[in-house]
């Protein structure tokens, strides 16, 4: 408007310094190509003036204050206050007293295995040992050589690809078998007669050293004709069928048993196994005299948790949220380890994946458009919430990531799925943190003790990996656990290791 006053007021003069408008946006539109000829600039004469602008800018901001509260209130269940994460510690701990107990065993939703670990290394354990470390789709088999309290070890990967890990456990334990020999006749083993610990992360009814009953699959695996057997018979037997084979199966250890077992070995006061990757669980040494699952009272005995399972009675029902409902009814156990479910690699990806599809059927996300990929189960896997959560992630990145993912995502597409991501690994750390506050206060009340230094021994992809996992459960168990000061020492060489020396320890004390 002022341009047009000012052609106006000097159209009757003679002399004009002005240039016409048609001329003035032809030279402008040169002008600008030839400074940025890169970019295609076009100019749009506004017909209704600054008013339109104005009232559009209000309807955006309610628009977006719209939205924003709809996020709020579908994340708010997921946002744990102190409150809550305290009282998720004191239910943990009922369910442990309870699962101790021989009478009330069966009322719990945590297991507490007794493990017959009871000795640590003393330093003369030597010689050259086997390991297998099976308990997620890669399957590990080692040769640990210790010599002066020095360890070597050898290692390889295996696959188990999904018709293995689901078929038939005959199928699972002739491949298992067959993994070990590919690894012997590497390494010019076979015909060796080598004692064998065999790390079997899967909740198990121990009744001796070598003896474990399986409870019941978790993790994926579903293979059939091993529920309530004894899986180290099913090793031994897939051993025999072998016949080229000579193996002593010493020990059956599960995963966070061996890595506490691992750590203890750089830090003797590593009294905790703690496992967050594809599932998660729990160890610690309990006092004997709180294990009425068996006789005696001296000394101490490591209990297997089995924390995967927590809340499987109903009392985590007040942080179970309609995300995690329908994660677990749509996972091949519904019903079972639904704490591992709020918590582990497993799930994560799930959860986000589900509030990601809520938030696109409202018309927040991806411009409303729910597309096949993301209504694809498992598409959104827990590495990505590593990789987006990482502070050096720009937004461009994360757009990258979610455009190969097959998701037509907007720079606001990508800030709010970032924070859909914290969201859920924050509350993940969280609860994991309120579980091991609850380990830690438990040792510290058994021994009578004001205060209680002490290590926790951890393995585990999600840990590892996530940017912020880690600092989150140390903040948390800081909180819930002021009286205790608790280091977290990763373990370096897996549970496999863990295995080898729990076998070396028993080939001392059994003099096998």
């Amino acid at each position: 408007s002022l341009f047009d006053g000012l052609w106006r007021s000097q159209n009757n003069s003679s002399f004009s310094p002005f240039i016409p408008p048609s001329r003035f946006s032809e030279r402008l539109q040169k002008a600008v190509t030839l400074l940025v000829p890169s970019c295609e600039v076009r100019f749009i004469l506004s017909e209704d003036g600054s008013g339109k602008g104005t009232a559009m800018v209000t309807a955006v901001a309610h628009r977006l204050a719209a939205q924003r509260q709809k996020i709020d209130r579908m994340l708010a269940p997921l946002k744990l206050s102190q409150e809550e994460l305290k009282a998720v510690q004191g239910k943990l701990r009922r369910e442990m007293t309870l699962g101790l107990q021989k009478d009330t065993h069966h009322t719990s939703s945590v297991r507490m295995l007794p493990t017959f670990v009871s000795a640590t290394l003393d330093g003369s354990e030597s010689g050259d040992f086997l390991a297998l470390d099976l308990g997620g789709t890669n399957f590990r088999v080692l040769l640990v050589q210790i010599n002066n309290s020095e360890v070597k070890i050898q290692s390889e990967i295996y696959n188990l690809p999904v018709q293995v890990i689901q078929g038939t456990g005959t199928q699972l334990f002739d491949h298992i078998v067959e993994c070990i020999v590919d690894f012997q006749q590497k390494r010019g083993l076979l015909g060796k007669r080598l004692p064998l610990g065999f790390t079997f992360s899967f909740p198990c009814r121990q009744t001796s050293l070598d003896q474990g009953i399986l409870i019941r699959w978790t993790k994926g695996f579903n293979a059939s004709g091993c529920v309530g057997q004894d899986v180290v018979k099913l090793l031994r037997d897939a051993i025999q069928r072998k016949q080229s084979v000579n193996l002593d199966v010493v020990t059956i250890v599960n995963d966070t048993v061996g890595t506490m077992m691992s750590c203890a070995f750089k830090d003797p006061r590593c009294e905790i196994g703690l496992i967050v990757g594809t599932g998660s669980n729990a160890c610690y040494m309990e006092e004997m005299r709180n294990v009425g699952l068996l006789e005696g009272d001296e000394g101490r005995m490591c209990v297997n948790m089995e924390w995967g399972a927590f809340g499987d009675n109903g009392c985590l029902d007040a942080v179970f949220t309609q995300y995690d409902t329908l994660v677990d009814a749509n996972s091949i156990n519904p019903g079972k380890q639904r704490y591992e479910k709020m918590i582990s690699g497993m799930y994560l990806g799930e959860i986000v994946r589900n509030i990601l599809l809520e938030l696109t059927a409202d018309g927040i996300l991806f411009r409303g458009q729910i597309s096949e990929r993301l209504c694809t189960k498992d598409i959104f896997q827990t590495k990505f919430l590593s990789d987006i959560e990482r502070d050096s992630m720009g937004l461009l990145q994360v757009r990258a990531i979610l455009t190969d993912l097959g998701l037509d995502s907007t720079c606001d597409d990508s800030i709010m799925v970032k924070e859909v991501c914290q969201v859920v690994s924050q509350r993940a750390a969280q609860l994991c943190g309120a579980g091991i506050a609850a380990v830690v206060e438990k040792i510290r009340e058994n021994r009578a003790l004001n205060s209680l230094s002490i290590t926790v021994g951890v393995d585990g992809t999600l840990y590892k990996l996530h940017p912020h996992f880690a600092g989150v459960i140390q903040e948390t168990v800081r909180m819930l656990a002021p009286r205790c000061c608790v280091t977290f020492l990763l373990s370096e060489d897996g549970s496999g290791k863990g295995a080898a020396l729990v076998t070396a320890v028993a080939c001392r004390v059994f003099g096998k």
